[in-house]
């Protein structure tokens, strides 16, 4: 298929474009589609997708505002082509398009996120947007992180239904040689062609035990035939997850498999999105799906960069991923303008409440000297008791002095921490009370990163540092707001797999960064630029 061409000369009288001028602010998100498009989402940014020749595509860049508006007002793919087909709005986004223009079925939107997928630029949409903004100078060295639950697009399964589920995958999987090799050492009477729980009583604890213990041995003589196989990759990967969930779940006792009394740390939680996990976005609200991190400007509050991760990794994780462009940035290309040098020697700030306050991330960017705005949760102890802040630790000198001034050596760990022993000192301390209650006295545990962490606690109750803090910080609450505020297609997935949500969100994140420049006035110059209409 080639790449078609978005036709350049409206009807006179048909086009969108003399119905919706004077009806549509102009600060709208339809507006700067309308005038700015064809310099935003050219054809050509997307003719590495097609062949050369062939049957003419759709054109891209209607695919392209249609995706667009699709994501920021949360739309199926089929209310996405009807409502390009039959509101006036979307056709004046695309460039004032005639009222006749043909529409296109839904699987054209399907087939482009295929193709995007497949290519060397999967994200070029929201790129491109985060581009646009930097050529206009909306794009400076300050930044903002923070992240949101996205809740999965599935059912979270219980035990028995996730080994079910992973046997029925591995059987769909085989070919009908291995099928009837497996099939062969199934003990149980399940044939695994339902996905209905089998019929028992489920408030006899003796049935659910034996239901158990018959499909993991199921799974298990599965896996034993499967044993030293060289598989292909769809079996190979139901083979594996039907291992893990095995794993994660039952425990073997007197020979007899039960559900284990735990919770497995990295735990699968359904065959249908083996990627998604258990999260917490605070101590007392968990959720099931991924988590959604952006970077943002908060002076433009355009959105920078984005990344998705399972439920259950920390905020602090894909943080030098969404920084990457303050902290290793591009060599300009051409000697800059002194405009551009001065921004280029301001020193990068970056802002995060206390998830973001880790030791690794802290020292990432001081290296990369970087102003550091990040929280970092305060030293506590149990029991209202003297917190490691109490204690004077040096470590030039390699000592921690407690509050009754007692010094002891740190001993050196591997990985550059150590620990400080106050062993018998304690005894016979007065302190001893308010300080800890363990019989062989306190130990101060020191940290790889502990020289950060405690500049960290320094910085976080400074009252003229919170002030800046407080002022900057919450603007990025109002940006997930935007990204969240619809419950399909913003806090809920609308696909499954961590690689197709990630690239849903940063599709959503390209929406809300075209409605900020719209509202800032983005508009493209004759030399290709872009910048700011004045007033």
């Amino acid at each position: 298929m080639a790449v078609g061409r978005t036709p350049m000369q409206p009807g006179l009288l048909s086009s969108t474009a003399g119905f919706c001028e004077g009806r549509l602010a102009p600060n709208s998100i339809y507006a700067v589609l309308h005038r700015e498009c064809r310099a935003l989402f050219p054809d050509e940014m997307f003719a590495d997708l097609f062949a050369e020749d062939g049957r003419r595509s759709v054109p891209p860049m209607i695919v392209a505002v249609v995706m667009v508006l699709q994501r920021l007002e949360g739309l199926s793919d089929r209310e996405a082509v009807e409502r390009f087909a039959f509101d006036v709005r979307w056709k004046y986004a695309a460039g004032g398009l005639d009222f006749d223009h043909p529409g296109f079925v839904h699987t054209v939107l399907v087939d482009m996120r295929a193709r995007l997928a497949a290519s060397g630029r999967p994200g070029r949409i929201f790129e491109r947007t985060v581009e646009v903004a930097a050529q206009a100078g909306l794009v400076g060295r300050r930044r903002v992180l923070d992240s949101a639950p996205i809740y999965d697009a599935v059912a979270t399964q219980d035990t028995i239904t996730l080994v079910r589920s992973a046997i029925r995958n591995l059987l769909r999987a085989a070919d009908h040689v291995l099928r009837a090799q497996l099939r062969a050492v199934l003990l149980s009477q399940d044939t695994y062609t339902s996905t209905a729980k089998p019929a028992i009583d489920w408030t006899d604890a003796a049935e659910r035990e034996a239901l158990i213990d018959t499909r993991a041995r199921d799974g298990y003589a599965l896996l034993t035939v499967l044993d030293g196989r060289v598989l292909g990759q769809e079996a190979d990967q139901a083979a594996r997850l039907l291992a893990t969930v095995l794993g994660q779940d039952l425990e073997q006792d007197e020979d007899v498999f039960k559900i284990a009394r735990k919770v497995a740390r990295d735990r699968v939680i359904s065959t249908v999105d083996p990627e998604a996990r258990h999260g917490h976005k605070t101590v007392n609200r968990a959720f099931d799906g991924y988590k959604g991190h952006v970077a943002e400007d908060p002076d433009s509050e355009i959105v920078t960069a984005t990344a998705v991760t399972a439920g259950n990794v920390g905020d602090a994780e894909p943080a030098a991923e969404l920084l990457a462009d303050v902290l290793h940035p591009a060599a300009p290309a051409a000697p800059a303008a002194p405009a551009e040098q001065a921004e280029q020697a301001e020193q990068a700030e970056v802002y995060g409440d206390a998830a973001y306050g880790t030791g690794p991330l802290l020292a990432e960017l001081a290296q990369a000297d970087v102003k550091v705005m990040v929280k970092v949760q305060a030293a506590n102890a149990p029991g209202g008791r003297f917190s490691k802040d109490a204690f004077a630790i040096s470590l030039e000198a390699g000592q921690v002095t407690c509050p009754n001034r007692v010094t002891v050596a740190i001993r050196p760990h591997h990985d550059g921490g150590g620990q400080a022993r106050f062993g018998a000192a304690c005894a016979a301390c007065p302190l001893s009370a308010q300080c800890t209650t363990a019989r062989d006295g306190r130990v101060i545990s020191i940290g790889p990163h502990e020289e950060h962490l405690a500049q960290g606690r320094a910085r976080s109750a400074d009252p003229v540092w919170l002030a800046a803090y407080r002022a900057t910080r919450p603007k990025v609450e109002r940006k997930i707001a935007h990204l969240m505020r619809r419950r399909h297609g913003g806090r809920r997935a609308r696909v499954r797999g961590r690689a197709k949500v990630g690239a849903d969100f940063s599709l959503l994140a390209a929406a809300a960064n075209i409605a900020r420049l719209g509202v800032l006035g983005i508009m493209s110059t004759a030399s290709g630029n872009w910048t700011i209409a004045a007033g």
